[in-house]
């Protein structure tokens, strides 16, 4: 009895042990996974980096117009075989109401800007119900003079180091005026149809409005934006002629228009081995800024 109350002990030791070579077996396998997936991300992050390099070189060669291209058409390379992929494209980051704007309050000289982005915040704030308007517009704005809620505004002008000049800044200032106000209309507005976010633009690039933009500009229909938005190429006439055709006036809102301001954001695509990688960053009056890796995609 003895004997095999030994060897039914020596058999629970070696499940315990086997059991537990299993477990860091296990472990090892998954920390190799881990630094071998690191070692390719950061494959990815040196040769995003290459390209962007590269590519920033050359597009500081390009003037204006010529830069306002890449907006029409993406720029694909591709090798014969396959193993180098590359594709970039560009937008402007002007094809909305500037929220800046709402910085030139007390400036005489671009109260026109001013009274464009507080008209559009009070459509905003009525169409969508916003609950609290004023103390949505009261976050923005401080967040744009750079001070406290006890700045004199008529002592604060918009610089460059301080506005929103990014989405992710705006709606994160979105979400603390959400909890703060316990408003859940606010996360139904389609804000990035609306607003741009540039530390200078004072131009729309109108070209690539969005329909929502378009029909409050002209006040004309969604609807009847969208169908015309729709349509190809080739059967669509210019942005002008359809709002005449709306009853619009085209010719009240030019000033506000430009089809290239300087500041675009571009994004690139490329494949490393199988994975597929994208990294984005903003051209900005010649400089590039703002370089962010999103690794796999």
């Amino acid at each position: 009895m003895r004997v095999q109350q030994r060897d039914g002990f020596a058999l629970l030791i070696t499940l315990s042990v086997l059991s537990v070579v299993i477990g860091l077996t296990t472990i090892m396998l998954g920390y190799f996974n881990q630094v071998r997936e690191d070692a390719t991300t950061t494959q990815a992050l040196i040769q995003a980096d290459v390209y962007y390099s590269d590519m920033v070189e050359q597009l500081k060669k390009l003037k204006g117009k010529q830069f306002a291209r890449l907006y029409r058409s993406s720029l694909s390379l591709r090798s014969e075989d396959d193993r180098f992929v590359l594709n970039m494209s560009c937008e402007p980051i002007a094809k909305g109401i500037n929220i800046n704007w709402l910085g030139f309050e007390h400036d005489s000289e671009k109260q026109k800007l001013y009274v464009e982005v507080q008209g559009l915040f009070d459509y905003i704030i009525q169409r969508y119900r916003i609950e609290d308007g004023e103390r949505l517009l009261e976050m923005l704005n401080q967040e744009i003079i750079g001070g406290s809620k006890y700045t004199k505004k008529a002592q604060s002008r918009l610089r460059q180091k301080n506005g929103i000049i990014t989405y992710e800044q705006f709606r994160d200032i979105i979400k603390r005026y959400e909890i703060e106000a316990d408003d859940r209309a606010i996360s139904k507005v389609p804000w990035k149809s609306y607003l741009s976010f540039s530390p200078s633009a004072q131009k729309i690039n109108i070209d690539f409005a969005s329909p929502e933009l378009i029909s409050y500009l002209f006040d004309i229909d969604i609807a009847s934006v969208n169908e015309w938005f729709a349509l190809p190429a080739e059967e669509k006439i210019s942005l002008r002629q359809f709002v005449e055709n709306q009853g619009g006036n085209f010719n009240e809102k030019k000033e506000l228009f430009s089809t290239y301001q300087g500041e675009s954001l571009c994004k690139v695509g490329f494949v490393l081995g199988a994975d597929h990688y994208q990294f984005s960053f903003e051209f900005i009056q010649g400089e590039a800024k703002y370089f962010e890796f999103y690794g796999k995609h």
